[in-house]
């Protein structure tokens, strides 16, 4: 059994024991968390598919930690002006969560 989930504006494909990498969650002091933008829900007998989410379905998740991306720069240069030069770095927070339980609606 598969599923496919929306989270930080991305999709996901997840079976149970996946381990994913998604955009930084509000989670505060959570242990788990419930991703309920469930799209498409396949197992051997049969597939699911909501409109845009499928009502009642969910995903638990654990959650094991977050982590950092490595460093993305951004170098901003226009010849021939001597003040024209900006460098900005950007590292995007990641959430990594370990699939427990696909929950039909």
């Amino acid at each position: 059994m598969y599923a496919i989930i929306e989270t930080g504006s991305k999709q996901y494909k997840v079976e149970k024991n996946d381990t994913i990498e998604v955009e930084r969650l509000e989670l505060g002091k959570a242990k788990e968390v419930k991703l309920d933008k469930v799209l498409f829900i396949s197992d051997a007998k049969d597939a699911t598919m909501g409109n845009p989410y499928i009502k009642g379905a969910h995903v638990l998740c654990d959650i094991l930690g977050e982590k950092r991306a490595k460093k993305v720069i951004s170098f901003k240069y226009r010849r021939r002006h001597a003040s024209s030069k900006k460098k900005i770095g950007h590292r995007q927070g990641y959430v990594m969560l370990k699939v427990k339980e696909i929950v039909t609606g």
